[in-house]
């Protein structure tokens, strides 16, 4: 239970200070990139701290100076951290409404231009989220979805949500896979217990929405980038 104690202090001791210091400049200014730099330093502390390690490849595969949707697995509450403060740029991400709620937290995703999601199966909660997310990429910031919309309970791969692919082919903006292995033995679904261990992220060259008439070819294509970054038993 050290290494989760270590993170939780973590993020407690020095997120309370940045939020103090940045959130009210982030309202007061209309910019979020102080709030948003001084997250991901707070985050790799804790992962140090908590001895998680994360070893990045195929970064330099992400086009400079345009908007992208990252789109990953996801099989651990550590892979967020894991993967966002290594994407070039800033990003926001679909994130759960119940999470805008938290105090303190939510305003935090609220000013980072983060997009809410409601999980009722609702056509017009699906259409609200995805304009959303378009305004977001207009304003040149990247969006990160896992594209499986939960934690897979056992590492492998989940099927995937269609609102992401939707989100791609109405903007044309690049897709870029990303495969995340590791944390599944880390941080596993339902507990709280942290393991020290290597989080491994691999981003996957871009794929163009425009090369696929269909939604569904899109879906294939980015499915088996991030398929061919994880273990063999991961994929099926």
């Amino acid at each position: 239970m050290i290494p989760s104690l270590l993170l939780l202090a973590t993020f407690v001791i020095l997120g309370i200070p940045a939020a103090i210091i940045f959130l009210p400049w982030s309202i007061i200014t209309g910019n979020a990139l102080p709030l948003y730099t001084a997250a991901q330093v707070i985050v790799r502390t804790g992962y140090f701290l908590a001895r998680i390690r994360v070893e990045v490849t195929g970064r330099e595969l992400v086009p400079a100076n345009t908007a992208c949707i990252f789109m990953a697995n996801h099989v651990s509450n550590l892979d967020p951290p894991a993967l966002i403060p290594n994407i070039p740029g800033r990003t926001s991400a679909f994130v759960k409404r119940s999470l805008m709620h938290i105090p303190v937290f939510g305003w935090g995703l609220k000013q980072g231009e983060f997009v809410p999601v409601d999980r009722d199966g609702r056509i017009e909660s699906a259409q609200e989220s995805i304009a959303a997310a378009r305004a977001v990429l207009a304003k040149n910031i990247h969006i990160t979805t896992f594209v499986e919309g939960t934690r897979s309970k056992d590492g492998r791969m989940l099927p995937f949500k269609k609102g992401p692919f939707f989100l791609a082919k109405e903007t044309g903006a690049p897709c870029i896979p990303v495969s995340i292995w590791g944390t599944e033995t880390m941080m596993s679904k339902g507990s709280m217990k942290i393991h020290p261990g290597t989080a491994h992220v691999t981003f996957h060259g871009p794929i163009d929405p425009a090369d696929y008439e269909r939604r569904e070819d899109l879906m294939v294509a980015v499915r088996a980038a991030i398929a061919s970054g994880l273990p063999e038993w991961m994929r099926t």
